[in-house]
């Protein structure tokens, strides 16, 4: 019975010590906050609030914590990972990829303080080289890409000071989603003005080269009434060469009488 009894006060201390307090710290997983969908009146003063038997427990989803979005990890890439970024970029992917697929194998670093000194004067060292030690990132080959398939078309406006020049083309490569700026633009012409088939070359980081052709169109007007116009001359055209058969033999008709 002593035995009992004292067994029973130690865990009684232990209980009351903060220490084991401590363990219930840790957040409850997985927590789903509701709020009662209907408002409990203000009771008075020393009395419980009144409840409804059925209103009062019926409730609305507030929040779920399982289903919040997860936290992605921060990398800095070692190599250049595709559709992804090249080496020393950035990114913010998500857990299981950083932990399951890039760290292991090497492709990225956390983003601790060295690691980022390291890439930063790699980055500053590749942009002071020489030209032939330079190396194209991954954004510039996506540019590249991207303009060896481009082919800019501009129409030829009715206005007396219509000309094609450098600030032109960078404005249709802008409308492309390419920011060129005049600098790495050519353009062997200073303004030209003639509907033809012309050449720009873009020069990307300062490193490659591409060639883009630029053609110059004569205008055609795309608005509405203009379009209503030119589809009723089409329709007197071809309403004219149906009625053209149809007089021809008539009149071979008329002679051969």
């Amino acid at each position: 019975m002593n035995m009992w009894s004292c067994g029973r006060r130690v865990l009684q201390d232990l209980l009351s010590q903060p220490a084991v307090r401590s363990f219930f710290v840790t957040p409850a997983q997985n927590t789903v906050v509701v709020e009662r969908w209907w408002q409990v009146p203000l009771s008075k003063v020393g009395r419980p609030p009144r409840l409804h038997p059925r209103r009062h427990r019926i409730y609305k989803l507030v929040e779920d914590t399982q289903q919040l979005p997860k936290e992605k990890m921060e990398l800095i890439l070692t190599q250049t990972v595709p559709k992804l970024g090249g080496r020393g970029d950035t990114v913010f992917v998500k857990k299981s990829v950083g932990r399951n697929k890039l760290l292991p194998q090497g492709l990225a670093v956390y983003p601790s303080p060295e690691h980022k000194q390291m890439f930063a004067e790699e980055l500053r060292l590749l942009h002071e080289g020489k030209p032939d030690e330079r190396v194209q990132t991954r954004t510039g080959q996506m540019t590249m890409e991207f303009l060896k398939r481009s082919k800019l078309r501009i129409n030829q406006m009715p206005l007396d000071g219509f000309q094609v020049t450098k600030e032109v083309i960078c404005r249709q490569f802008q409308k492309r989603g390419v920011v060129v700026p005049p600098h790495a633009l050519s353009f062997p012409f200073e303004s030209v003005k003639d509907v033809g088939d012309y050449w720009c070359e873009v020069t990307i980081n300062g490193i490659d080269t591409v060639r883009v052709p630029v053609s110059v169109v004569p205008y055609e007007d795309l608005s509405a009434s203009n379009q209503r116009q030119l589809k009723k001359q089409m329709q007197k055209q071809r309403a004219a060469n149906i009625s053209e058969p149809a007089d021809v033999e008539s009149g071979h008709n008329s002679t051969t009488k």
